[in-house]
């Protein structure tokens, strides 16, 4: 488990895409992976991700992330913009608030995916 900090609080990150995947896709889907990314918001809360993917867009880099949490059941997403740090051993994330981004993102995930996830639009 790799431990993250970010500024931005987890609520405002995270992009609604109602139906991302089947409720067993999500299933299998938590199942299938390890790559487990632990956030802090701003109370200091952790919360935990499955990372899925890194997306390059624009020159610029942005994760992929599915909430852990028994309440994503729509199979929400989190994009987050990685930014550059100091530290080489150290990640820093930002929340994206151009909603033209966040959507190219998304649509290059889906397409990157589409054999794998059945995507509800």
């Amino acid at each position: 488990m790799i431990n993250k900090n970010n500024d931005k609080f987890i609520d405002e990150l995270r992009t609604d895409f109602d139906g991302l995947f089947e409720d067993e896709e999500l299933k299998e889907l938590g199942e299938d992976l390890d790559n487990r990314i632990v956030l802090n918001d701003e109370a200091g809360n952790e919360v935990e991700f499955e990372f899925l993917d890194l997306i390059e867009y624009q020159g610029e880099e942005f994760v992929v992330l599915l909430p852990c949490d028994e309440s994503n059941e729509a199979g929400e997403v989190v994009i987050l913009k990685l930014e550059d740090t100091d530290d080489e051993d150290t990640e820093a994330y930002a929340s994206v608030d151009d909603e033209s981004v966040l959507n190219a993102v998304f649509e290059i995930f889906k397409d990157k995916f589409k054999d794998d996830f059945n995507f509800v639009d």
